[in-house]
């Protein structure tokens, strides 16, 4: 909160001045005192100022500011220092996944804490054009990249019974959102409690780019979005530790050649990078985002442009699925840096203190949320007789998504699964978003 004093300035190598005088206009902030056309004497600032005594009204007293400190230290109209600052932030969270403590937390968390923490400590600021630049444009632009395998008709024949399991981990997530809003209700939140709600249940069925395109469809606020990515992230660190020890005692399977069930992961060209790939990826992703912003503007659907953009994405992806799949690895490269970029802004634009209140009460919201989905799914598919690790690469990819459903049947040998896991958890992305905001709009809402 700026204070603004209107004050007369007087040259001091100039004593003539002081007859025509002019108001100027002096702005004083807890970062900086700036004026609008101060006097330097000797390169110091020199403001002189009437006196407040009735004794000598026309005295004048000089006030000298030897130094000025502005913050934030990269100024949010230095664009080159600002997308700097956001790109080395998403590399280093992608980084620091090599290290124990960032895999312990992922390499998104670990993007958003330290934009929150350069924000707040005056080293980028918490609001600047770029950040609406990666909000409008790079984040868009990012979900298509990431659905290029997203091809229905290979889902459902490839996954077959881990589909099922995976429904089912859909259905206790949908369970376990209400019951933890009936128990934690978040009212501290105000609106913005069912919304979080919503944008954790999408996140809980698909993933981290679900929960974004939920709360901007929504209007989560900055801080509570925030707050909600640090949360979830502390419950899913818990929540993976107990899947590996309930898969602890489950052995791995035998050895099997899986050539004939790759997805395309490789590059044809092997280390070359994909050049023409990632050309034509950003050139389908970006017409993909013109036609879902086109859509949503002609028909007057609200909830901005990315619910669109993924059903657009996803039916071509059904449609023309050799073509999509060729696109896919340059494709989800890319979208993993912009996602982090995108991570960073969220931490960036939040407000230490604001998550400190609100996230005790996401927290617990997560922690009964996960604890009735991995109850629900584990009961269910005991009963209808399902493998137990089958169960737990489907609650994996409910939650954690394709990359860490993968990662598990790879650490485990469960060399089956892993196509399977990685479907599965690509067609949670396709549909969570869908999910979240309706069972948000027609029940949450109104709870």
């Amino acid at each position: 909160m700026a204070l603004r004093l209107s004050l007369q300035l007087y040259s001091p190598s100039h004593p003539t001045h002081s007859a025509a005088a002019t108001n100027r206009s002096i702005s004083c902030s807890r970062h900086k005192l700036r004026t609008t056309s101060p006097f330097r004497e000797q390169g110091n600032l020199v403001v002189k100022l009437p006196s407040i005594s009735p004794k000598k009204p026309n005295s004048i007293r000089s006030l000298c500011v030897r130094s000025q400190l502005s913050f934030p230290i990269i100024s949010p109209r230095d664009q080159w220092g600002t997308w700097t600052a956001l790109f080395a932030t998403g590399a280093f969270g992608i980084w620091s996944e090599k290290t124990k403590v960032g895999s312990a937390l992922s390499g998104a968390l670990v993007s958003t804490l330290v934009g929150l923490a350069a924000s707040n400590l005056g080293l980028i600021a918490c609001e600047a054009p770029a950040y609406s630049v990666v909000l409008e444009f790079l984040l868009p632009l990012a979900v298509p990249l990431l659905l290029f395998r997203a091809d229905m008709r290979q889902v459902i024949q490839s996954t077959g019974t881990l589909l099922l399991a995976f429904l089912i981990g859909s259905v206790a997530t949908t369970v376990g959102t209400a019951v933890a809003f009936l128990l934690v209700p978040m009212r501290s939140l105000g609106q913005d409690s069912w919304k979080i709600a919503a944008a954790l249940m999408g996140r809980h069925i698909g993933g981290a780019v679900n929960y974004v395109a939920i709360s901007e469809a929504l209007g989560v606020s900055p801080s509570v979005l925030a707050s909600g990515l640090a949360a979830d992230n502390v419950i899913c660190a818990v929540y993976f530790t107990t899947l590996f020890a309930l898969a602890a005692k489950i052995p791995p399977e035998f050895e099997a050649s899986t050539s004939d069930g790759t997805t395309g992961m490789e590059s044809e060209d092997g280390n070359k990078p994909p050049v023409l790939q990632s050309a034509t990826a950003l050139a389908v992703s970006l017409a993909i985002c013109k036609a879902g912003s086109y859509v949503t503007k002609s028909f007057g659907i609200p909830g901005g442009s990315l619910p669109a953009i993924t059903a657009i994405v996803v039916l071509l992806a059904t449609i023309f699925p050799r073509l999509f799949n060729h696109l896919a690895p340059a494709g989800e490269a890319m979208a993993l840096i912009l996602m982090q970029v995108f991570f960073t802004v969220v931490g960036a634009s939040g407000n230490i203190w604001n998550v400190i209140q609100t996230a005790p009460s996401i927290f617990m919201f997560a922690l009964i949320q996960i604890s009735v989905h991995l109850a629900l799914i584990l009961g269910l598919g005991r009963l209808f007789r399902f493998d137990l690790k089958l169960l737990l690469i489907a609650s994996n990819a409910n939650v954690g998504g394709p990359t860490t459903a993968c990662g598990m049947a790879t650490a485990k040998g469960w060399t089956s699964l892993v196509i399977p896991g990685i479907l599965a958890g690509i067609f949670g992305i396709a549909i969570a978003t869908f999910l979240g905001i309706g069972f948000g709009v027609a029940v949450l809402k109104f709870m």
